[in-house]
């Protein structure tokens, strides 16, 4: 999700919840390592659980979990907020320097380094029920087998379109990946400046959503091991010459809209289609400064399929806690309370946060919104990144090969080959 101003300090009646200013706090870096928690009772959770957060889904931590401090009045939990571009960084360097804290967020694409660190805790035996979440949430926190990580909130993009437009041109939402390109000039025909809204950071961004059509070809980013990258493919090809067919077709537009613009280009008509996720939902109808205006004018629908289908990408959230951690029977409490459906509910409703928890989606609240349907489907058929230490940068790389062949200075094959070489050269991590 987007980051979102940091929340106030707050104290409240019952237990502690301090949000803070990151700048070092943490346990004492000789702390001693605790012994892992085969099991955790139903007791009370007692004791100080300090959590760091990206600046983002976690501002509204204090309002969600309130009931259970209010039924755990010994647990003093302490928030730290982090700006999200730093929070990777200073997070590596606590845990370097075991001023880390007792629970933590992680991202699913870069989850794998901090696992292979042994940084985190086993996920403790019958903790959760595993099957309730989405597979591919689950599955982002394995590591050999071992779960290191609980779901907390997940997403994948699908196709978001101005309806408006498209019933003006008499174009439907395509199915495959031949249908995209005349859509979006049907959608430029209905009076759109361009078709899609692509992303044009040309970053790691940009290289996971090229990972996506890399699936969608039938394609595999690694070998079946985990051992080498599989990159210099024909799927490959496929895959960044079906991403540069938007920009020379002439439905896309190599000057933008940047991130900040993306909104209000699509609100104004200047693009008519995004592949995005499912929080801008919530936000059109204010950017249109009109309630009703995302119900009337817009719709959704999933992915148009290659050869390989129509598969997405899973991202999200998920709690682990540090092996270090002198209260991890409190963290892994905290934790299994965050992974409840009715929790997971109230952090949707406080802040948008899709539900990792399955069942969640039939509730009324987002069952009742046609609209995520799209991105629903969509989780069924969503993988995760490889578990891999070195991908942040392969994709950051992969993000600067496919602009280079975008603006036609390159060819597919020639990306596909510079990419391969480029993996080759920092292995994937694997053992």
């Amino acid at each position: 999700m987007p980051t979102s101003p940091r929340s106030p300090h707050l104290l409240g009646a019952v237990g502690l919840i301090g949000v803070l200013v990151l700048t070092g706090c943490g346990r004492a870096a000789d702390a001693g390592v605790a012994e892992s928690t085969d099991t955790v009772d139903d007791s009370a959770a007692r004791g100080t659980v300090s959590l760091w957060a990206p600046d983002g889904d976690a501002k509204v931590l204090e309002d969600v979990l309130a009931p259970f401090l209010a039924e755990n009045p010994d647990l003093d939990l302490e928030i730290t907020l982090v700006p999200e571009t730093e929070y990777e960084t200073k997070l590596r360097s606590a845990i370097a320097a075991g001023t880390g804290p007792d629970v933590a967020q992680l991202y699913p694409e870069t989850e794998p380094q901090f696992i292979e660190t042994r940084a985190f805790a086993p996920v403790p035996d019958g903790l959760v029920d595993e099957s309730s979440f989405f597979m591919g949430a689950w599955e982002s926190g394995l590591q050999d087998g071992v779960a290191y990580s609980v779901p907390w909130y997940s997403y994948t993009y699908a196709l978001v379109y101005r309806a408006d437009i498209a019933r003006a041109a008499g174009v439907e939402a395509p199915a495959t990946w031949d249908a995209m390109v005349p859509f979006l000039e049907g959608l430029q025909s209905g009076g759109a400046v361009h078709g899609l809204g692509a992303d044009i950071g040309w970053d790691k961004y940009s290289g996971q959503t090229l990972a996506q059509f890399l699936w969608q070809a039938g394609g595999e980013l690694t070998s079946a091991d985990g051992s080498a990258w599989t990159l210099d493919t024909p799927e490959m090809v496929a895959a960044i010459e079906y991403n540069a067919s938007f920009f020379t077709s002439g439905t896309a537009d190599l000057d933008g809209p940047q991130f900040l613009d993306a909104q209000p280009y699509f609100v104004q008509g200047r693009t008519a289609a995004t592949i995005t996720g499912p929080w801008v939902i919530g936000q059109l109808d204010e950017v249109a400064g009109q309630e009703g205006w995302t119900e009337e004018n817009v719709a959704t629908a999933p992915l148009p399929a290659g050869e390989g289908g129509s598969t997405g990408a899973l991202a999200g959230g998920s709690w682990g806690v540090l092996a270090d951690s002198d209260a991890s029977d409190a963290a892994w409490k905290l934790i299994r309370h965050m992974a409840e459906e009715e929790t997971q509910l109230a952090q949707y409703a406080a802040y948008g946060s899709m539900p990792a928890v399955e069942a969640a989606w039939s509730d009324p609240a987002i069952a009742d919104q046609p609209l995520l349907d799209a991105f629903f489907t969509q989780l069924q058929d969503a993988r995760t990144y490889p578990a891999s230490t070195t991908w942040p940068q392969v994709a950051t790389q992969l993000g600067a090969e496919i602009e280079q062949v975008a603006k036609g200075r390159k060819t597919a094959a020639a990306a596909a080959a510079d990419i391969q070489s480029f993996a080759d050269a920092l292995g994937t991590g694997a053992e």
